[in-house]
């Protein structure tokens, strides 16, 4: 688990190292490991039904595991983010995957059509 302070600091450099606005939406990728595809499907599918975007279920190179990658455009303080860590380290548990590992972040991209 990322600890609270950490999160902090990673807000602060953020602020201080980009030009992203952090105080408002950012695309949050959230990542979990387990050695089961099915298991990583499972929850992907709960995920889904609460608004995250499924982006795949891969193979890590050395083999060894699966990660899910999800996405959702969110709005978080370090302490909105470390609730949130530790929710989706509660449906890791629950479904009975590996581990949560926890997220990246990055600007929110508006495609024009």
């Amino acid at each position: 688990m990322i600890a609270l302070a950490d999160l902090e600091s990673m807000f602060k450099n953020m602020r201080s190292e980009t030009k992203w606005n952090v105080d408002g939406d950012m695309l949050w990728g959230y990542f979990f490991f387990d050695p089961s595809p099915e298991k990583l499907n499972s929850l992907a599918e709960e995920l889904k039904k609460t608004g995250y975007h499924f982006v795949n279920v891969h193979q890590t190179d050395d083999k060894s595991s699966y990660v899910l990658h999800v996405e959702n455009v969110e709005t978080h303080t370090p302490a909105t983010l470390d609730k949130r860590n530790h929710e989706l380290t509660a449906l890791a548990e629950k479904y009975g995957v590996e581990c949560y590992d926890g997220m990246d972040v990055g600007p929110v991209v508006v495609t024009k059509k």
